[in-house]
């Protein structure tokens, strides 16, 4: 099998310009899944993101997880479990409106820094849908602009921790599933592995580098695109040792955005090559919500019903 894509993007800014590129385009293609290296967030910083997540998830989280597997029995466990999740987590939202201020038991530090590695994350994500703008011929900003809808984008980081599991054959990290959003920027552990994604039948370890940041395709993309770039089910597989720190950062469009592929990617003597729905974000989530663990072709099916509804005015300019 092919090696998993790691793409240094110091390597953008001179000749291997072109050839990096089509590394990005082959992956975003072919995998749904890449890494960057050199992308722009300071090896420092990240290590003290990592250190107060970790600290935090001791302080405050970690207790918590344990009396909840107590309550629950899951410690005991003894057949599959195909409803739950072996996992810590808290959500940060940053875009529209951020709640980190909001969010209880952080320590002023932690939030500062949170705050301030949402702020590079968001940069990081607009210039990957620069990168995919350019690889698919699509005008400068088209992607940034058809997630904006208006009041912007929404952005929030997922922050998980997954814990030793005594059963890891039993119950999952992580169930498989596709991203419901748009672009997904994962900071996770590099000493305790556990994340996969399915290609070509087979499930394929992502592997856990150090400083990078990891890249995923959402469906929204897979829609703009016209399925030239597609969502990837990925899952994280539970460990017997060691406490895999997750951060994933999703940059999605905004609530009222109106999602469609983009007409430079739809063949324009084939109208029946569009296969994809058009439809509001806020609706797609509101069926994803209870369908997250299902193939995502039923849901792209669904959102059909709702095309005849949705206002298709021109995409945004900000």
């Amino acid at each position: 099998m092919a090696t998993f894509p790691i793409i240094n993007m110091g390597k953008l800014n001179g000749e291997e310009r072109a050839a990096t590129m089509e590394v990005i385009n082959d992956a975003c293609e072919n995998w749904g899944f890449f890494e960057v290296l050199n992308h722009g967030i300071s090896t420092e910083f990240m290590d003290t993101v990592e250190r107060l997540t970790k600290e935090h998830y001791k302080k405050v989280m970690e207790q918590r997880f344990k009396e909840m597997v107590q309550s629950t029995g899951l410690n005991a466990v003894q057949t599959e479990i195909n409803d739950l999740d072996w996992e810590s987590t808290f959500f940060l939202r940053h875009r529209p409106v951020s709640n980190i201020s909001e969010v209880p038991d952080l320590d002023e530090e932690y939030r500062k820094v949170m705050k301030e590695f949402a702020s590079q994350l968001e940069k990081l994500a607009e210039l990957l849908l620069e990168l995919l703008c350019e690889n698919l011929g699509l005008e400068k900003g088209y992607l940034k602009n058809a997630f904006y809808g208006s009041k912007g984008p929404n952005f929030g980081t997922k922050v998980s921790n997954y814990p030793p599991c005594p059963r890891p054959e039993l119950i999952k990290g992580l169930r498989a599933h596709t991203d419901a959003g748009g672009i997904i920027l994962l900071f996770q552990d590099d000493k305790v592995s556990g994340l996969q994604l399915l290609k070509d039948g087979e499930w394929v370890d992502v592997p856990p580098t150090r400083h990078s940041i990891v890249v995923n395709i959402g469906d929204q993309l897979e829609v703009i695109t016209n399925g030239k770039y597609k969502s990837v089910m990925h899952r994280v597989i539970a460990q017997t040792d060691g406490n895999r720190m997750s951060l994933a950062s999703f940059y999605n469009p905004g609530s009222d955005a109106v999602i469609y592929p983009a007409p430079a990617l739809v063949q324009k003597e084939a109208k029946d090559n569009e296969i994809y729905p058009k439809f509001v974000f806020e609706d797609y989530m509101k069926l994803y919500a209870g369908l997250k663990f299902q193939a995502k072709e039923p849901r792209f099916e669904a959102m059909k019903a709702t095309e005849s509804r949705v206002n298709l005015g021109p995409i945004a300019t900000v």
